[in-house]
C-alpha cells in the first residue's frame, strides 16, 4: 500500500487536476454568491445551459478531437437523452419522493438509451469515413426528433410537457454532473486506451499495424459520447419545459460542433471556454434583440463566429496570438531565466585566475632533456 501511494505522489501532476479543480472553484463562488441573492433568475438558469453546453462540447471532442471522426448526431442523443429521461422521471416521481435521486435515475438512464442507440448506429456508420459519416449521423439525428414528432405518448408536434426541477439546485448539480464528465474523460485520454485513441486519429493504418483494433476503440468512443449527450438532454430536460423537437434540428448539432472547432480540436480547455462563450452570446442575443430585431439575430451570430474563425486562422493575427499565448509566455520565462544564468559573474569560466588553463593541462620539457624524477627520500636525480 505504501508503494502505491509513494508511486501515486511521483506520478501526481497539478495540471492533470486543474480543470476540474478550476471548475469546482467556480461551482463554490457560485453557490455563494446563490446563498447571497446575488443571482437572479435569468442568470440561474444561463448558468444550467452552460453547464449542459460545456458536456456536450466536451463530449463531442472526444469523438472529433481525438478520434478524428466528424459526427453531426449530437443533438440527437441528447434528444434522446431529453425525452426518454424527463419521461422516466415522470414515471419514478410516483415512487420515490426523493427529487434529487429521481434526477440521478433519469440521467443514467437517458444517458443508458443514447448509449444503446449510439452503439446500434455507430457500428455500421464507423465503418464510413469523413463525408459520409457526417451525412450518416445527420440523418440519424433528423430521424430521431421527427419520431418523437409523431409520438403521443411524448406530447407530439406540442412537446413533452415535464416536470422542471428546481433552478437552484439544478445548475449546482449541472455542474457537479459538468466535474464528473471531466474527470472520466480527461483520465481516459491519459490512458493507454486514451493514446490508442490518438494513434487511430493520426494514422489508422499505423495504428491497426501495431495491433489496436480500432473498431472496438470508435465504437467505444462514440457509445461514451452519446451517453454523456443524453446526460446533457436530460439536465435540458429539467431545466425547461416543454421539450420540444425542434430544439435538437442538425443546427444544433453544427453548434455544438462550432464549440469544439473554436476551442481547438483535441482541447478541453479550449471546449470549456468556447462553450460557454457561445452560451453566453446566445443568451445576450435572445435578450437584447427582441420583436422585429430577433430575425438578425442569428445573423449577428454568425458574424461573431466567423470574426473568431478569421483571427484564429489568419496569418495576419498570428503574431498576436504567439505574443499572447500561454506557450509563449512560458518560453520567455525560460529564456529570461537562461538570461539570468549567463550573466553570472561567479560563473567558473569567467573567474580570473593567476595560472592560465593552458599552462596547467600542458607541461613544457625542453628538447634533448629528460624530466627529473623525485627517489624515495624526496631528493632529486636527473634519469639516465
Amino acid at each position: 500500500m505504501s508503494n502505491y501511494i509513494s508511486n501515486v505522489k511521483k506520478q501526481f501532476k497539478f495540471k492533470h487536476i486543474a480543470t476540474w479543480v478550476s471548475v469546482l472553484a467556480v461551482l463554490i463562488a457560485l453557490i455563494i454568491l446563490n446563498s447571497a441573492g446575488a443571482l437572479n433568475r435569468s442568470t440561474i438558469g444561463l448558468l444550467s445551459r452552460i453547464a449542459y453546453s460545456i458536456i456536450l462540447a466536451v463530449s463531442l471532442n472526444l469523438v472529433v478531437g481525438f478520434l478524428g471522426e466528424l459526427s453531426l448526431g449530437h443533438a440527437g442523443f441528447m434528444c434522446l437523452g431529453a425525452y426518454i429521461g424527463t419521461f422516466s422521471a415522470t414515471g419514478l416521481s410516483k415512487s420515490i419522493d426523493s427529487d434529487l435521486l429521481v434526477l440521478i435515475l433519469a440521467m443514467f438512464i437517458g444517458g443508458a438509451v443514447a448509449a444503446i442507440f449510439g452503439f446500434i448506429i455507430g457500428l455500421p456508420a464507423l465503418r464510413l469515413k469523413g463525408d459520409y459519416l457526417a451525412i450518416v449521423t445527420l440523418a440519424f439525428g433528423e430521424i430521431v426528433r421527427n419520431i418523437f414528432k409523431n409520438l403521443e405518448i411524448f406530447g407530439g408536434a406540442m412537446g413533452y410537457n415535464s416536470k422542471t426541477y428546481n433552478q437552484k439546485k439544478l445548475f449546482i448539480i449541472a455542474f457537479v454532473a459538468v466535474i464528473i464528465v471531466l474527470i472520466l474523460i480527461q483520465n481516459l485520454i491519459r490512458s493507454k486506451h486514451g493514446r490508442a485513441i490518438t494513434a487511430i486519429r493520426d494514422n489508422e493504418i499505423a495504428a491497426r499495424a501495431m495491433g489496436i483494433n480500432v473498431t472496438f476503440y470508435k465504437l467505444f468512443v462514440f457509445v461514451i459520447a452519446a451517453f454523456f449527450a443524453g446526460i446533457a438532454g436530460v439536465i435540458y430536460g429539467h431545466f425547461t419545459t416543454p421539450v420540444l423537437y425542434t430544439t435538437f434540428s442538425y443546427n444544433y448539432s453544427i453548434e455544438i460542433l462550432v464549440m469544439v472547432v473554436l476551442g481547438g480540436m483535441g482541447s478541453i480547455n479550449g471546449s470549456i471556454i468556447a462553450a460557454t462563450l457561445i452560451t453566453v452570446v446566445n443568451f445576450a442575443l435572445q435578450s437584447k434583440l427582441s420583436g422585429d430585431l430577433a430575425a438578425i439575430r442569428l445573423m449577428v451570430y454568425a458574424l461573431v463566429l466567423i470574426t473568431v474563425v478569421i483571427f484564429n486562422n489568419a496569418p495576419a493575427f498570428k503574431p498576436i496570438k504567439e505574443r499572447f499565448s500561454i506557450s509563449q509566455l512560458k518560453a520567455r520565462r525560460i529564456e529570461k531565466k537562461k538570461e539570468i544564468i549567463a550573466d553570472d559573474a561567479a560563473e567558473w569560466n569567467r573567474i580570473e585566475t593567476k595560472v592560465k588553463m593552458d599552462a596547467v593541462l600542458t607541461t613544457d620539457i625542453p628538447h634533448g632533456e629528460e624530466p627529473l624524477q623525485e627517489d624515495c627520500d624526496g631528493s632529486e636525480k636527473e634519469g639516465e
